[in-house]
């Protein structure tokens, strides 16, 4: 399989990344307790296990805990660091009880934001920091200045984004000295905008479509990699289906289950695998602290590598509900 845009800048070789969404307990200003860290210590052992040598997070994942037991985690393995990428976001602010108040691109919430990250995970640099939702009052000049400083500092050494669109990219790209590396979306068998959107090009239902147009072209040809958050939709193809489950969702759990035992694998290494097969070399965010489903993901990338043309376009259909048109 071809190198990924990240592995290719010498950054991550990592084909999955662990997301750390879930570490530390509830979104609430509760403290994290020893078994919220025991509980970091297996997911992380069971990444390891399994080649994960990314993770992701956020300043606001649990309220700023998530960071915070992870760093626990580093204390106790102090050689863990250098073996490690980890990546984190900034630019979402949030009241009590996890609930989002506003954006903020600024300067100052950037800088302010990357010092809490480092002092919560007890590290002195972040290898990718990424800008987590549009800003609408971003300025490319100012966050510009932030990334400068921080990258003169040491405290960050690589730049991305997250949920953002081609012209918002090179609307920030424009003025930053480093280029961005990252570009982080939700995919999976329920969100298929980012692949609908290419096949209903002149047609009728791409009126229905909600992605950016040709944003896979454009990350792809300007070497940028694309991250799947969410991947496994809450395990609703893998074994936890959602409370009205549509014809075709059911129709696609049964036909990975299919595929998966054909393969010897699981419904997880399916599912990672068909994502992974696309040719932008998507590298899927798994976004669980359970390390029996961590462990679940291990054969994601021999699944990638063996899926058909047939197989991929099977999935495709039959989780979108509809022939091609």
């Amino acid at each position: 399989m071809r190198k990924m845009p990240l592995e290719k800048r010498g950054i991550s070789d990592s084909r999955l990344v662990l997301g750390c969404m879930s570490f530390g307990g509830g979104w609430n200003r509760e403290p994290y307790t020893t078994e919220h860290i025991k509980q970091g210590q297996a997911a992380v052992e069971a990444a390891l296990s399994i080649g994960i040598t990314m993770y992701d997070h956020a300043d606001i994942y649990t309220m700023g805990k998530a960071e915070a037991v992870f760093g626990r985690v580093l204390k106790q393995q102090p050689d863990l660091r250098d073996k490690i990428v980890i990546q984190s976001k900034c630019g979402i602010v949030l009241a009590e009880g996890g609930k989002l108040t506003r954006f903020d691109f600024s300067k100052e919430h950037i800088l302010k934001s990357v010092d809490g990250t480092l002092e919560r995970l007890g590290v002195e640099y972040l290898d990718v920091l990424l800008l987590h939702r549009p800003d609408p009052l971003m300025e490319p000049e100012e966050i510009a200045e932030a990334f400068h400083i921080l990258k003169q500092a040491g405290k960050v050494r690589h730049f991305g984004v997250s949920n953002m669109s081609p012209g918002q990219i090179r609307f920030i790209q424009r003025e930053l000295q480093d280029e961005l590396v990252v570009n982080q979306l939700e995919m999976n068998f329920a969100r298929l905008d980012w692949l609908n959107q290419g096949i209903h090009v002149n047609q009728q239902a791409g009126l229905a479509s909600n992605f950016a147009d040709g944003l896979m072209e454009y990350m792809q040809t300007e070497n940028m990699q694309i991250q799947a958050w969410g991947p496994l939709a809450r395990g609703r193809f893998t074994g936890k289906p959602s409370d009205n489950p549509s014809a075709a969702e059911l129709a696609t759990t049964e036909l990975i289950a299919k595929l998966a035992k054909q393969n010897e694998t699981t419904p997880e290494a399916i599912s990672l695998g068909w994502l992974m097969r696309h040719p932008s070399r998507i590298q899927p965010v798994i976004g669980s602290a359970n390390p029996e489903r961590i462990i679940a993901c291990k054969d994601a990338i021999q699944q990638a590598e063996r899926m058909t043309r047939e197989q991929w376009n099977e999935l495709y259909v039959s989780a979108r509900g509809a022939v091609m048109p």
